[in-house]
């Protein structure tokens, strides 16, 4: 790009003035409808951003593009004038807004195609768009720019036309399986429902210190404290935590409660939610992962956190009730866990570094992981029969953690004991540990009704059934370092 191209389209829009900059445009079709409408239809109006222009003697060739799609325009001199044809060439340039009317035809290479009657001018492109046959190889300008690789990337349209889909199937699967949506508060005294750093920021007038929300879980079992029996909330969260390709700092939540439910029945419930989302986002529930077509139909394999690192480590996590037992047998057997703080880790958060080094990578096929270790779940209801794993699963996909559901704990006594045990993490160093809440656990001890609850990253669920390698990829706008 160079300031010479800028002032040149500067000159034209100049030259325009005020005449023919509409302010609005009415339209009565999309783009990619247009594209489908049958030969002769008359009187179509559409509008978009100019992606391409092939000029002859007398006839212009453009491509008009959307998010959506596309369709091509045929600007002929004498079906137009001379005067409006010159106007065109004259002031257009690719990466422009224009409006039209006409009607559709189809070339003799067999292309959909409007044939332009008249035109307004709609908005001009001062920078040009990048060379579009190499498209954005920058993965930081598409990154840092998303609006050029909407424009430029069919692979980044396809895929966050995918998410705008998804989403509106999660939310009305919920609402026919008579959930309502709710919110709760973005900045929040504590950090709780997760075991997470959180990112803090100050409060002015109330001249205290905050928290940007990790989960929005206790708010939401507040709710059912309050009265509410099935609720969803897409929360955006933040998470203070290192950059991965599976990891964002900012994500988008999605986090349900239902009374009376344990977590066999979430199970079923986010099953049928899967294979709901691929038949309704993608028509089918067969997708490829690494070279392998998997169909989500078929049954799931259940197996528990302890058979799980079992089978992978031949380590019986049960016989090692202290983390500092553990960690002299993990490396015993050579397993290096590579974490600069392993020796502040509590036990569950150890066992759970220790699962996502070794056991997580091979999880292709959706499986559902059960009977986490209580020390990683302070949240959950603990098991009857044994007191040492919780009543929680987790939907693994693709060596992803996709999904995260529980019975949650209602007692208000165990959930203080817990959370002390948290607390006293905290203060030994384990910044992911939870802390004290005083104001949930007085809303437990007004009484809760047995509940089981769910919650997963949208953005992590849509880069697993899209099979992309990068979360990034899976937002409409990562976060990149200030420039």
């Amino acid at each position: 790009m160079s300031y010479e191209q800028i002032n040149l389209r500067i000159e034209k829009l100049e030259a325009l003035g005020g005449a023919g900059y509409l302010d609005r445009y009415e339209t009565n079709y999309v783009l990619y409808e247009a594209a489908q409408l049958e030969d002769g239809i008359s009187g179509v109006r559409v509008a978009g951003r100019i992606m391409g222009i092939r000029s002859f003697k007398k006839i212009i060739f453009i491509t008009l593009s959307d998010v959506q799609g596309s369709v091509q325009l045929l600007l002929k001199m004498d079906e137009v004038g001379e005067e409006a044809f010159n106007h065109f060439q004259n002031q257009f340039d690719i990466g422009d807004f224009i409006g039209v009317e006409g009607r559709m035809y189809t070339t003799n290479s067999g292309e959909k195609t409007l044939r332009v009657e008249q035109y307004g001018f709609l908005g001009k492109a001062l920078r040009p768009l990048p060379e579009k046959w190499h498209g954005l190889n920058n993965v930081e300008l598409r990154y840092r720019q998303r609006y050029l690789d909407l424009m430029m990337t069919e692979e980044t349209r396809r895929r966050m036309l995918i998410r705008t889909k998804m989403v509106s199937v999660i939310r009305r699967f919920l609402e026919e399986q008579g959930f309502m949506e709710v919110e709760t508060p973005v900045l929040q005294h504590t950090s709780s429902g997760a075991l997470a750093k959180p990112f803090r920021t100050y409060h002015n007038a109330l001249d205290t210190e905050l928290n940007l929300r990790i989960a929005p879980e206790t708010y939401l079992k507040r709710l059912i404290v309050g009265g509410f029996t099935k609720i969803f909330e897409f929360a955006k969260c933040f998470r203070n935590e290192g950059i991965s390709p599976q990891h964002l700092q900012e994500f988008t939540m999605v986090e349900g409660y239902v009374a009376y439910w344990n977590y066999k029945d979430t199970m079923n419930l986010m099953r049928e939610m899967i294979v709901t989302i691929m038949e309704e986002t993608f028509q089918t529930t067969m997708i490829s992962i690494n070279g392998s077509m998997i169909d989500f139909s078929q049954e799931w394999e259940v197996i528990s956190f302890q058979e799980l690192i079992l089978r992978d480590t031949g380590i019986n996590i049960a016989l090692y009730p202290k983390v500092k037992d553990l960690y002299e047998e993990v490396k015993r057997r050579n397993i290096d866990l590579d974490h600069h703080e392993i020796e502040s880790l509590g036990r569950g958060n150890f066992i759970d570094l220790l699962y996502k080094k070794v056991s997580r990578p091979g999880l292709i096929k959706p499986t559902f992981l059960i009977e986490h270790p209580i020390d990683l779940s302070p949240l959950a209801r603990a098991n009857d029969e044994n007191p040492s794993i919780t009543e929680r699963f987790q939907l693994v996909i693709n060596g992803a953690e996709v999904i995260n559901a529980y019975s949650e704990l209602v007692d208000p006594r165990e959930q203080r004991r817990r959370l002390m045990e948290q607390a006293l993490l905290r203060n030994n160093g384990d910044q992911e540990a939870m802390e004290m809440d005083e104001d949930y656990l007085t809303a437990m001890e007004y009484g809760m009704p047995p509940i089981s609850g769910f919650g997963f990253g949208v953005e992590r669920l849509l880069m697993v059934l899209t099979n992309c390698e990068k979360v990034k990829d899976c937002v409409l706008f990562p976060l990149t370092r200030k420039l």
